[in-house]
């Protein structure tokens, strides 16, 4: 029996494989991706261990490696830019002028060394809870290079100050004294101070003053006080004394400092049992003074000292205006100061040697 073509067809129509649409596709890939990471991770626990014991000597080498190197040679890099972090009142030219000395090293070596050396300025400023100075990469397009972060945290208390209650027994007397500090008012690392004392019977001073790191290109910082003093003489050498003065400090490094001094004093004599000197001095008086000290300190603390020596020597000009009421004179003096320990092997008992001399010269013209 002949069947036709069509009816062929429809008893039995042709199959047609159905293609799958892109969703079930991209399903599929990733699920194969995520059984893929899912063995690496497997395969990565089961040979964790192995690979971290066996990379621990390979760092351990390359960092040995590295300080031996640093140690021994000079490695050479340059700064290749200073970034810094952190500092939302403080002006970034203030502590551009702290880190200038980085920009200059050529080294390694030399880099940590300024690094150390600038952290420990920054510190000096007293605004800044913490200082902390990163070596960073510079530019792949660059190679030898380095970035410097620097982040601080600036002080979240501008406003300090402390008060207590001092006893001088070589002069049997007390006194109060308390001082306000406020600092970084400005944002160029300014420091304002109030400072009062209260002596019974003996002394009282008033002050306040400023001080500032670096003024524009200046590298050394600059000082300035008000003073306002009050002392009371009667019962040593039978006068009071009353000054206002301003001191200026012109000139302040590690070992030098050198300040210039203008106060007017008045002296009286109550009881007119004052001795001739200081008669000649009584009444108004002009102080017009320059001052000048060197000093080299060398001990290790200056609470409580254990070794080295301190020398300070002070030299003072008066007189430097023409003015028949402006005292004249010259002034020197010289301390030294020496600290020995002496270890005694008596248990836990030492004893501390600590040897001072001076010498005051004044020459009144």
């Amino acid at each position: 029996m002949a069947v036709s073509t069509e009816e062929h067809q429809m008893e039995h129509p042709p199959t047609v494989e159905e293609e799958p649409s892109n969703d079930e596709d991209d399903k599929d890939e990733e699920e194969e991706e995520e059984e893929e990471e899912e063995e690496e991770e497997e395969e990565e626990e089961e040979e964790g261990p192995v690979a971290q014991k066996s990379r621990k000597p390979l760092e351990r080498a390359k960092m040995e490696n590295l300080f031996r190197r640093i140690s021994t040679e000079r490695v050479p890099l340059r700064v290749h830019d200073v970034l810094i972090k952190g500092n939302t009142k403080t002006k970034d030219s203030l502590i551009e002028a702290e880190l200038e000395g980085l920009k200059n090293t050529t080294t390694v070596q030399e880099l940590l060394q300024a690094a150390s050396i600038a952290n420990a300025r920054l510190h000096r400023l007293e605004i800044f809870d913490s200082v902390n100075i990163t070596l960073d990469s510079g530019p792949p397009e660059l190679p030898g290079t380095t970035n410097v972060v620097v982040e601080v945290v600036e002080t979240k208390n501008p406003l300090t100050g402390d008060i207590g209650i001092f006893s001088k027994p070589e002069a049997r007397s007390w006194s109060l004294e308390g001082s306000l500090k406020l600092k970084n008012l400005f944002g160029f690392g300014d420091l304002w101070d109030g400072s009062l004392a209260y002596g019974w019977d003996q002394t009282s001073e008033v002050s306040a003053g400023v001080s500032l790191p670096r003024f524009k290109r200046l590298a050394t910082p600059m000082l300035a006080r008000v003073t306002l003093l009050s002392q009371d003489w009667l019962k040593f050498s039978s006068y009071k004394e009353r000054a206002l003065g301003l001191s200026l400090g012109l000139l302040s490094s590690r070992n030098h400092d050198l300040a210039y001094n203008l106060s007017w004093r008045t002296l009286t004599d109550p009881s007119q049992m004052a001795s001739r000197s200081i008669r000649r001095q009584l009444g108004h008086g002009l102080l017009s003074s320059l001052k000048y000290t060197f000093k080299i300190d060398t001990r290790n603390s200056h609470l409580r000292p254990t070794q080295g020596y301190a020398f300070v020597s002070t030299s003072q000009i008066s007189g430097l205006v023409p003015d028949y009421r402006s005292l004249r004179f010259l002034r020197q003096s010289t301390l030294l100061e020496i600290i020995e320990n002496l270890y005694v092997d008596l248990g836990r008992l030492i004893l501390q040697d600590m040897q001072g001399g001076g010498v005051l010269r004044s020459v009144v013209l």
